[in-house]
């Protein structure tokens, strides 16, 4: 146990109090609120939640209000550490199993997640191809089994990862507890995929906007490297810290020598340097000891950096999918950043090349198969490198040699192993007696699945070449119908949404002045003037309401202009704002965090004492905003009606143990902790309303039901 870390059994009941107590926030953000009341009413659930909306939190919070422990499949070791790291910090029970454990070390942490030691612990996809890990999980009281990135879980998704596969089955064998799925970026048809691999039972689905109005799009049309060598060193003099994507690790060394020539603070990272290596290169730009990253798309899943300022994609990523996921590391502080796409149709040739690769035919796999059989030794493993045995096999494209493997691995075909005594692994067949021509593949999904990444590629293409609103384009291929222009990417800024200068509405000057109002609101008076004391991004987010966690921590949220502008939106206001700065009614600093106050000439726009003529923003950006979430059931109930009553949890829990003990039996064969948390929180009151729960099947609903429902409906009179 950490030192000074709370016990699992002391962990606060209440969600709110747990979030400030562990947390340090009196509100939650925008769309965390459903879905914590979701999971803490029984629900599954399937959340898809932008980059910097506060995923983590959804399962964090849950699991100090929840008996048990809360599982959490992640896919980085390093993204596990991080985490578990800053639960430990915070008084949270919280660890880790992974590959860097040993076997004595993992039988340990099960043994203590038995005895209620932790309230969360982070395991890797991987752990759950041993069955014994499986079974002796069976063991453990879990309360919720989350799965974060679950993108990886689809085929049809741009980060498919075999191992999330096994986490259907595992749910099964585990007794099925409940289940909720996260991440940041799901097509509708990914979406429905990890719905269906995992088999969600009703779920809660909460999909939040894509929207990231903060983030100006652009796609420049490049003729050869050197001129996108221009443009990258253009945004890093403009924007100082950021992220440069490669889709090759070669290219990535070639970008980072240049920017060291350059003389940048810079880091490259890719999958092929040492562990070692990437972490000191991660922990670098994160902890602002470097300007720059230069890396593959192996870099940023979980990045925690909030001042990325822009994100350069140097070649064509393979899926809007992974552009936009990329994208979105930039800016998660609100403030404006830029996102620049280098597109030249010659580099659509690697993501071809990496399509062929990633799906080799049949044919291929047969012919790999039936050469495992004739070199495998008496104990039929083939000790060489996947290197070794392509330069035998001569594959046209090297990648689709791994590809093969990992398809016969999947069909439990062959196995990888480590080689003893070499930091190597070697490949074992499974069975042996198997002819190569009675080997079973599905070769319809494996064309499908060449089909579905040769239309991604598609995809990207067309996006690159469109002359709609970037934004516009992005949110309809995630699902979004109807939104309006973001206004500031290259196709917003060449179409025009040039705009006349004009004297203001009538509309328009009140809004202009509810923003100069909002200004001063979060500006200080001095003798002297104005003084600033908040960036536009801040005073933005307070104008339109947002619940954010600095806007909540800095108190913000109970200024009088807080949520004045709601229903206008940022991507209006940060269009706005610049049109402001234009006109001398507001100013900004000078300096890594520029911060933003009133004019003279502001103060007396302000105050109805000057009129004002501006270029005003797309009128189509007034029409009010999207809500944050959507769900498949409007009838889970919010945080506020679900306080969990201790007394009443202790009445039912006597209850139970009295039917148990009458009974002979177990007293989680009448109902289990977490059914009885869930009758604590919701307060059924009929039998219909229990069915709902958790736990409460027709049959226990007839047997048990009366004595309980009857606690609930005298408690409190």
């Amino acid at each position: 146990m950490v030192a000074g870390v709370t016990t699992a059994a002391s962990v606060t009941k209440d969600p709110l109090d747990a979030l400030e107590k562990h947390f340090g926030f009196r509100k939650f953000l925008d769309g965390q609120s459903q879905v914590v009341s979701a999971l803490l009413s029984g629900r599954d659930a399937l959340v898809v939640m932008p980059t910097g909306g506060g995923k983590s939190l959804c399962y964090q919070l849950p699991a100090l209000c929840l008996e048990g422990v809360t599982v959490v499949i992640s896919p980085l070791i390093a993204l596990m550490k991080d985490q578990v790291d800053a639960l430990q910090r915070k008084g949270i029970p919280a660890t880790m199993i992974n590959s860097t454990l040993d076997l004595n070390d993992q039988r340990d942490r099960i043994r203590r997640m038995k005895e209620g030691e932790f309230k969360l612990v982070y395991i890797a996809p991987e752990r759950f191809r041993s069955g014994v890990f499986t079974e002796a999980l069976r063991e453990v009281e879990i309360a919720l089994f989350a799965i974060d990135e679950a993108h990886c879980l689809s085929q049809w998704g741009h980060d498919f990862r075999p191992d999330y596969l096994r986490l259907g089955q595992a749910l099964d064998k585990i007794g099925r507890p409940q289940t909720a799925a996260f991440t940041a970026t799901a097509t509708p048809e990914v979406r429905a995929d990890i719905l269906k691999h995992l088999g969600l039972r009703e779920p809660f689905e909460c999909v939040s906007g894509f929207s990231r109005p903060n983030l100006s799009l652009t796609i420049t049309h490049a003729g050869g490297h050197e001129e996108k060598y221009g443009r990258v060193r253009d945004i890093i003099a403009e924007h100082k810290t950021g992220i440069i994507y490669c889709s090759t690790r070669k290219r990535v060394d070639e970008v980072a020598l240049r920017l060291k020539e350059w003389g940048v603070s810079s880091v490259a990272y890719h999958a092929g340097m040492d562990e070692n290596a990437r972490s000191r290169a991660q922990d670098l730009f994160i902890s602002k000891k470097r300007d720059v990253a230069v890396a593959t798309n192996a870099f940023g899943m979980g990045i925690d950096r909030s001042d990325v300022r822009f994100v350069i994609h140097f070649e064509l990523p393979g899926s809007v999918e992974a552009y936009y996921q990329e994208a979105g590391r930039a800016g998660r502080d609100g403030e404006p950043s830029v996102c620049e796409l280098l597109f030249n149709f010659a580099d659509t040739r690697t993501q071809e090349f990496f399509i062929e690769g990633n799906n080799p035919g049949a044919k291929t796999i047969r012919e790999v198969y039936q050469y495992l059989q004739n070199k495998s030794d008496a104990q039929f493993e083939v000790k060489k490198t996947l290197k070794e045995i392509n330069e035998e096999l001569e594959l046209k494209n090297e990648m689709a040699l791994g590809s093969a493997i990992s398809q016969l691995a999947r069909r439990g075909y062959v196995e990888r192993f480590d080689i003893a005594g070499q930091r190597l692994k070697g490949t074992r067949l499974l069975q042996p007696k198997v002819k190569t021509r009675d080997i079973e593949l599905d070769v319809t999904a494996l064309e499908e699945k060449d089909r579905r990444d040769r239309d991604k590629l598609k995809s990207v293409i067309d996006f690159s070449y469109s002359n709609d609103c970037r934004q516009v384009w992005i949110l309809g291929y995630f699902g979004e119908a109807d939104a309006a222009p973001c206004g500031s990417c290259d196709m917003c800024r060449k179409s025009g949404n040039a705009r006349d200068l004009r004297e203001a509405t009538e509309a328009e000057t009140l809004i202009v002045k509810k923003a100069l109002s909002g200004v001063a609101r979060m500006s200080q008076k001095t003798a002297a003037g104005w003084e600033g004391r908040f960036g536009r991004a801040k005073i933005i987010q307070m104008l339109v309401g947002s619940r954010s966690q600095d806007m909540i921590a800095a108190r913000l949220d109970e200024l009088s202009t807080y949520g004045l502008l709601k229903d206008t939106g940022t991507g209006y206001l940060n269009l706005l704002f610049r049109e402001l700065a234009s006109a001398g009614l507001i100013q900004a600093t000078v300096g890594e965090y520029p911060l933003v106050t009133l004019t003279d000439r502001g103060s007396r726009v302000m105050a109805g004492k000057e009129e004002v003529k501006l270029r005003w923003p797309s009128a189509a950006m007034t029409a009010g905003v999207k809500p944050a979430s959507r769900s498949a059931a409007a009838d889970t109930p919010v945080l506020a009606e679900m306080g969990f009553d201790q007394r009443l949890f202790d009445q039912l829990k006597a209850k139970r143990n009295e039917i148990a003990r009458n009974e002979g039996v177990p007293a989680f064969v009448v109902f289990s902790n977490a059914t009885l948390e869930f009758f604590t929180r919701l307060r059924p009151s009929t039998v219909e309303a229990a069915l709902r729960i958790r736990g409460v099947g027709e049959n226990k609903a007839a047997k048990y039901a009366a004595p309980f429902l009857e606690i609930i409906r005298s408690h409190g009179k």
